[in-house]
């Protein structure tokens, strides 16, 4: 199953997608599709789909596929191809830093390159949204707690993340993550190590990669963050990008207004967005 968020006639909705349309869940006794997952919606998904109301997917405008979550935990230098391109030493542990629920943008809604920056970069990753509570999860059980997978472009700004050691500042200002265009329940999205992922930017391939080539895999990620935080209904964990970047090319690739920029992973669709700059 597809789950999306969505914004319909001002009122901020969420639904189960079929073909070209999205069946309007928001009767069902949750205002989000964080909630919604939380209160076991998934599993009932089909059933409450027979009284929504059916909407073309043309009249909505997609919101973050969690537009609310709890916690967003990103994961820095993840796939060997990216270790590779920076020159750094293979880590240890996860690199996990924070992302906030109002730098994130949807499907088809502009990325926004602000004042503060010209180096505005592209990541291309797999999101991973947590399904029910998750606290000391081992990696054997760790795919059980996941509610499904979708894309994310984690747009950074790269001067202001590179301020200091901590990279939060060059990772939250405001509308740079795209998040989208939905959620792939794990059932339809198959097994996430094998997954393959493009990042396109005006057509252009700039990325290209398998989730095997992850140095911590979901199950791992899933096992750390549930260690040192309870993980609830909606969190999300980006998994880190692939090499490509645009900062580390000569010279140096910055996402700009007009530009277009794709991440498509196979299984879970296409992410689109425009890129536009600060009003």
């Amino acid at each position: 199953m597809k789950f999306a968020s969505f914004r319909h006639q001002g009122k901020d909705s969420f639904g189960l997608v079929t073909g070209e349309q999205v069946i309007d869940l928001g009767h069902a006794g949750a205002g989000s599709l964080k909630q919604y997952l939380a209160r076991g919606g998934a599993a009932r998904a089909q059933q409450d789909a027979e009284q929504g109301r059916a909407l073309a997917i043309a009249e909505v405008q997609f919101l973050p596929v969690i537009p609310d979550p709890e916690k967003i935990l990103c994961v820095g230098i993840n796939y060997l191809s990216h270790v590779k391109e920076t020159g750094r030493e293979l880590p240890k542990h996860p690199m996990i830093f924070a992302r906030f629920a109002d730098s994130q943008t949807g499907h088809l809604q502009p990325i926004i390159r602000p004042h503060a920056s010209e180096k505005l970069d592209f990541e291309g990753e797999l999101a991973v949204v947590i399904g029910r509570k998750a606290r000391h999860v081992k990696a054997a059980e760790a795919l059980d707690y996941v509610a499904g997978y979708a894309c994310y472009n984690d747009g950074s700004v790269r001067d202001w993340q590179k301020h200091t050691i901590q990279f939060i500042p060059g990772k939250n200002f405001p509308q740079t993550g795209g998040f989208g265009p939905w959620l792939v329940t794990p059932d339809e999205a198959g097994d996430p190590s094998q997954l393959s992922l493009v990042t396109r930017l005006n057509g252009t391939v700039v990325q290209e990669a398998r989730t095997d080539d992850l140095i911590f895999p979901i199950p791992a990620l899933i096992e750390y963050c549930s260690t040192f935080t309870e993980l609830n209904p909606g969190d999300v964990i980006i998994t880190g990008t692939t090499g490509g970047v645009g900062a580390f090319r000569e010279p140096p690739l910055w996402m700009k207004p007009g530009d277009v920029v794709e991440v498509e992973i196979s299984g879970l669709g296409k992410l689109v967005n425009p890129v536009a700059q600060e009003a």
